[in-house]
């Protein structure tokens, strides 16, 4: 555990062999967890990672607290655990929110980072939070009956935000918020299972027969969680994973209520800026993304071209998730790759 200003502390793992590449893994979510699945793209035998949860995520304390808890901090967070490990430079590979995480960092401490793998890029954008909180009609049929918010038109994505706050910042889950946090997972199961449906269709239309059983293989799986989800839907009683879910939403709700404390254009700033320090950074993006759209990463990959070196922009046929069959391939062949600064 890595101790921080009170209240907080960060909960991290160590995983590999520590005479090798050092890698910092950062989850998604906000409010998400580090994940074994995250260390997949990796080659522990001459790699290592260090995997923290951030502030109120997943193992760290107080779990689901959002008082001081920015981007900023979180940055911050990240350069004490690396000077309390002794590593002088890093890699940093991370997935959807988890680059805005990382951008703000490289920017910050450009000298801590050696290169960057983001994949499925996350904008912070109003048009991608309506995509997850009022999500077209086929993903509410998969997630289920709407429990909390109406898909009306003029409902916001704030005024959804406001009401969601509402019900799970309690310290005990009420009716209102155990439905809501439910349908929030399955809200986000649904979204990345239309990614993944819409690769399995582009398989099919190229006869990759491959790809398209282990495509099937990943919707078979994310199919029978999110049965299991509506199936357990109405239950009365508060379950384990329920409070997960209130932890996680909570500090997933503070974050996308004040848009990632990102201001306008941060971002492209933060791209410009690893650039300029002679950063790599390697794009690795889904073409069906149905959570962040593939044009962030299309979009930043082209705008500062590192002279002498191709277009850094790896678009794969997958979906949002990094352990989708032809997008978990492009992180291995990109994380052991071992291109490190273009300087």
């Amino acid at each position: 555990m890595q101790p921080l200003a009170a209240p907080h502390q960060m909960a991290y793992r160590l995983v590999g062999d520590r005479a090798g590449e050092p890698w910092l893994l950062l989850h998604g979510g906000p409010g998400a967890s580090g994940q074994a699945g995250m260390l997949r793209p990796l080659d522990l035998s001459r790699q290592w990672a260090a995997v923290p949860d951030q502030r109120g995520a997943g193992a760290s304390r107080p779990r689901g607290r959002i008082a001081r808890n920015t981007t900023s901090l979180l940055v911050s967070d990240l350069e004490a655990l690396r000077k309390s490990l002794g590593v002088e430079r890093w890699n940093v590979l991370t997935g959807s929110w988890g680059t805005v995480v990382a951008l703000a960092y490289a920017q910050r401490h450009p000298e801590r980072v050696e290169r960057m793998v983001l994949r499925g890029a996350f904008g912070v954008t109003r048009r991608e939070l309506a995509g997850l909180l009022q999500p077209r009609s086929g993903v509410r049929h998969m997630a289920g009956r709407e429990p909390l918010w109406p898909s009306a038109p003029g409902y916001g994505v704030p005024s959804v935000l406001a009401a969601l706050r509402h019900v799970v910042q309690s310290g005990t889950l009420g009716v209102a918020g155990l439905r809501a946090v439910r349908h929030w997972n399955r809200l986000e199961m649904a979204c990345a299972l239309l990614g993944m449906r819409r690769s399995l269709r582009h398989a099919a239309a190229q006869r990759d027969s491959a790809l398209g059983l282990r495509i099937r293989r990943d919707v078979g799986q994310l199919q029978r969680g999110l049965r299991r989800a509506r199936a357990q839907a109405q239950l009365p009683r508060t379950r384990p994973a329920d409070k997960v879910f209130r932890n996680k939403y909570r500090v997933q709700g503070h974050y996308l209520a004040h848009h990632g404390f990102v201001r306008p254009g941060a971002l492209d700033k933060a791209v410009r800026a690893a650039a300029r320090e002679g950063i790599a950074i390697d794009w690795v993006h889904g073409r069906f993304d149905a959570v962040c759209p593939s044009a962030n990463s299309q979009r930043w990959a082209a705008m500062v071209p590192v002279p002498g070196q191709p277009l850094r922009l790896h678009l794969t046929r997958g979906g949002h998730l990094g352990h989708e069959a032809d997008t978990l391939d492009a992180l291995r062949r990109v994380v052991r790759s071992g291109n490190g600064r273009a300087r």
